[in-house]
């Protein structure tokens, strides 16, 4: 067999694993590179070279940074401005809203960027209004792909289209001229979706869904029955605590209240000093009009932003978080005794509440001096302390962690600690990529080295955040592009496809350029196919004697509809495991977008560029 036989077997039979859907991706697309160094296609560095691709590059550290927008709350506070303008019933609306903002994001920077941005923004939507994951993730990523010909920065092709065109000597197009096609793709495309997507996209979700924790410290507060007794109160400069020992410190005279701690002003964290200071926090539970007297009595002030009687937000906030924990069997704090309000052996949390089969235990209000509570196997406590904190010392076996405090704040505290820093660190990538000033993949590097540096997360976690299986994915399936380009199988098709059309006239060469284009859109990189499509358009639109510039937007246009399979874009294969969806998914929504690409490309470019 030739080496153009053989490339075209191997694409064959990985399409058909693929549509199976019985073998892992990741190894279909593996075995994919392997057999094209076995058949003497490629050599092993060309069979591999797709791993380390700077584009695969770009994509692991988008995740990165994606990640690091999450944990600092970013994504929440997205998510949260998308429901509130949308409305938890609207699909329509949050649809519309969605699309708006990727498409745009994806014209300042790029597709793959845009779509690795807002990912988990949607996936915690879905979770938070109970939405199937697959009904809003594929048309984020349709939309972006759509939003990618609204400027010149949205897509490599888009740069690759027009140095072409001035290179041809008719003057390359300007940053906004591709908006004149890229708004009716837009809108065409947001049509579709709005008004067909949700019988052509699957009803389900991706195997591991995060839970909704939007909730989450009312219902523990609730639970524990902190939620009407629970105050911080910030002690005043003319507040006689100032400058006392915290030992010191006496309610028995105000009946109904217990101290439960001391924080520190600036960290949240109880108390370490050996005085009290101005700006330090009293921690009291108790009755609400007892607390306004010690308040009124002692100069102290409640919290600004917490609600008298709401115990969630003064203990639950962007510096600290709640945990609740248990106690496992065979675990080393049986037979100790504890007591609310108690700080733990690190110094860092603090014990609010002790439960014992669902119910509060009654010598939980105790205090230290009664001997407290002995804990047995599969008590559970709730404890308070900074994020930090939490993190850091949870980390133990002699307890289990019911919910992981990063999950919760992730999705609970919008703009927690490190946002300034992660929005900065990701404008500043937007800035690079848009100015071109690096090359993409470092302008990734530097954002993701800027997120670990700066402790929004740490090594370890960074290597979590990445999801393998697209990054191999796309490394894998990269060596297709190189075999069909060295085998001369590209080129001898496109040239095939234009002996064919080429003297219908110039719309039937619109449409076999978009024929071609599609089709190995779908198998390879839309950039690789640009560039083997590009010359042969240009040559033909010479020969026709027609400008080349509506040859080469119409091409454009055809690389940019990549929705027929998951290996078409990173993009596609971003969301096929958080949407849960399998190959034969992106086809039913994805061909309807093609027909109007098609037509857009076909018949409303040539309006526009004239021939």
């Amino acid at each position: 067999m030739s080496p153009i036989a053989y490339t075209g077997t191997i694409i064959a039979v990985a399409v058909v694993l693929f549509i199976w859907n019985r073998i892992p991706v990741v190894i279909v697309a593996m075995l994919t590179a392997l057999s094209l160094w076995a058949t003497g296609v490629l050599t092993l560095p060309q069979a591999l070279g797709g791993l380390g691709d700077p584009a695969v590059i770009f994509i692991a550290s988008l995740f990165v940074v994606s990640s690091g927008l999450e944990i600092t709350g970013v994504t929440a506070w997205a998510g949260q401005l998308l429901i509130r303008g949308a409305g938890e019933e609207s699909r329509t609306r949050l649809l519309l809203l969605t699309m708006l903002l990727v498409s745009l994001l994806t014209a300042l920077i790029s597709l793959n960027g845009a779509v690795a941005a807002l990912l988990p923004v949607v996936v915690v939507i879905a979770v938070r209004l109970k939405r199937n994951s697959s009904q809003l993730l594929m048309p984020l990523v349709f939309s972006a792909h759509a939003g990618s010909m609204l400027a010149l920065t949205g897509t490599p092709v888009n740069v690759l289209v027009s140095e072409a065109a001035s290179d041809a000597g008719f003057g390359g197009f300007g940053f906004f001229e591709f908006t004149l096609i890229g708004v009716p793709l837009l809108a065409g495309t947001m049509a579709i979706i709005i008004l067909f997507g949700q019988r052509l996209l699957p009803e389900r979700n991706g195997a591991t869904m995060p839970a909704d924790f939007s909730r989450h410290a009312k219902t523990l507060v609730e639970q524990y029955g902190l939620a009407s007794g629970i105050y911080q109160m910030r002690v005043r400069a003319s507040s006689p605590y100032v400058g006392v020992a915290p030992a010191t410190i006496d309610l028995s005279t105000f009946p109904g209240l217990q101290l439960v701690a001391i924080q520190e002003a600036d960290t949240a964290g109880p108390l370490r000093r050996s005085l009290v200071a101005e700006g330090d926090h009293l921690l009291v539970r108790g009755d609400a009009d007892a607390a306004a007297a010690l308040a009124a009595k002692l100069h102290l002030a409640f919290r600004e932003e917490a609600k008298q009687g709401e115990g969630a937000e003064t203990l639950f906030n962007q510096r600290s978080g709640l945990a609740e924990v248990v106690i496992p069997p065979r675990s080393g704090l049986i037979g100790q005794s504890v007591f609310p309000g108690m700080v733990t052996e690190s110094g860092d949390l603090i014990v609010l509440a002790v439960q014992r089969a669902g119910a509060e235990i009654a010598a939980a209000t105790a205090p230290k001096d009664s001997g407290g509570i002995v804990l047995q196997a599969g008590d559970t406590m709730l404890l308070q302390g900074t994020w930090k904190a939490l993190d850091i010392h949870l980390d133990d076996p002699d307890v289990l962690v019911v919910s992981s405090p990063e999950m919760v704040r992730r999705q609970a505290v919008p703009m927690g600690p490190g946002a300034r820093q992660a929005v900065i660190i990701l404008i500043a990538m937007v800035l690079l990529l848009a100015t071109g000033i690096v090359p993409p993949a470092v302008a990734g590097l530097l954002a993701a080295g800027a997120i670990i540096l700066s402790g929004i997360m740490s090594v370890e976690q960074s290597y979590r955040a990445i999801s393998w299986t697209t990054v191999i994915l796309v490394g894998a399936m990269m060596p297709l592009s190189t075999a069909m380009v060295e085998t001369g199988a590209a080129k001898l098709m496109a040239e095939r496809l234009v002996y064919m059309v080429g003297d219908a006239g110039p719309f039937a060469l619109l449409a076999g350029l978009f024929v071609l284009t599609a089709v190995m859109g779908q198998l390879i990189s839309n950039t690789a196919t640009a560039l083997i499509v590009i010359p042969i358009g240009v040559a033909a639109a010479a020969s026709m004697g027609i400008s080349p510039r509506p040859v080469l937007m119409s091409t454009a246009v055809a690389a940019a509809g990549a929705f027929l399979t998951p290996i078409a874009t990173p993009t596609n294969l971003m969301v096929m495991g958080p949407g849960g969806y399998t190959f034969s998914d992106y086809w039913k929504l994805g061909l309807p977008l093609l027909i109007w690409f098609f037509v857009v490309a076909v018949f409303i470019v040539p309006l526009i560029w004239r021939f």
